[in-house]
């Protein structure tokens, strides 16, 4: 019996890393992109020679939407459609083709009614700016180096990582286990919360029991937006001056700088 696990590690790559990271899912984006076009293209060809009459055993032939058929089309066309594609390993496009491929099945699947869950809808086109980078690795060279603080993946070379990797590398010594597959993907950091003090508040004079309400303010009879506040603001509106606790600067988030996980 085989068990299937998945280990996370948070990697720290060099500026010339992160440019061949982004490199190979641009890559990946590219090819899902490519391969979602022509298979629009050819079923709307087919959809227009319907719209005219054709028979059906006339009409332009299917293509396939399998990950196998669809590699070996991008095979052939690569080196019109991406003139730098030797520049990236083949498991980046593999990873575009492989993405696009189950997308179509689950749209099929779906629309025949033999996939559970929320209907799914046609696969779209990647953006750069809205997808989330990532690229996956199942041949080539991915093995974890024996000081336990670095991975290598295909064409990527050797990429530090920001904790040990001894769990997995402990188990793949003993023999007990061995990689698979390899996945990068660019997350952000998580937010801290930040706990914020009140002052106590100070018990009523006199001794327990509810005591009367003085005259109201005329001030807080008007909108809230023409209210005149007694309490000092700053231009965002937040409360400022002694007895006010302020967050300290930087404390609500971590860095927006982006972290690379490999799994």
């Amino acid at each position: 019996m085989i068990t299937t696990h998945a280990y996370r590690f948070a990697l720290d790559p060099t500026a010339r890393q992160v440019g061949a990271l982004l490199r190979h899912a641009g890559a990946a984006r590219v090819a899902l992109n490519w391969g979602l076009a022509r298979v629009k293209a050819n079923l709307g060809q087919r959809e227009a020679e319907r719209s005219y009459g054709v028979a059906e055993a006339e009409l332009t032939p299917s293509l396939s939407w399998s990950m196998y058929a669809m590699r070996k089309a991008w095979n052939q066309a690569k080196g019109e459609v991406a003139p730098w594609w030797s520049q990236c390993s083949k498991e980046a496009y593999a990873t575009g083709l492989d993405h696009l491929a189950r997308a179509l099945g689950n749209w099929t699947n779906s629309k025949k009614g033999k996939r559970k869950g929320p209907r799914m809808g046609f696969p779209r086109f990647k953006s750069k700016r809205k997808t989330n980078p990532s690229c996956r690795f199942t041949t080539g060279t991915i093995r974890l180096e024996e000081d336990r603080r670095y991975v290598t993946l295909p064409v990527l070379g050797t990429i530090k990582t920001r904790e040990s990797t001894r769990k997995l590398e402990r188990r793949i010594a003993n023999g007990t286990a061995r990689v698979m597959s390899a996945t990068v993907r660019r997350e952000a950091p998580p937010g801290r919360a930040v706990d914020v003090t009140r002052p106590a508040r100070s018990p009523p004079a006199g001794g327990g029991g509810r005591q009367p309400r003085g005259p109201r303010d005329p001030a807080m009879r008007a909108p809230a937006h023409e209210r005149a506040w007694s309490t000092p603001r700053n231009e965002r509106g937040s409360p400022v001056g002694p007895g006010v606790p302020v967050p300290e600067q930087g404390s609500l988030f971590n860095s927006l700088t982006r972290a690379w996980r490999a799994s």
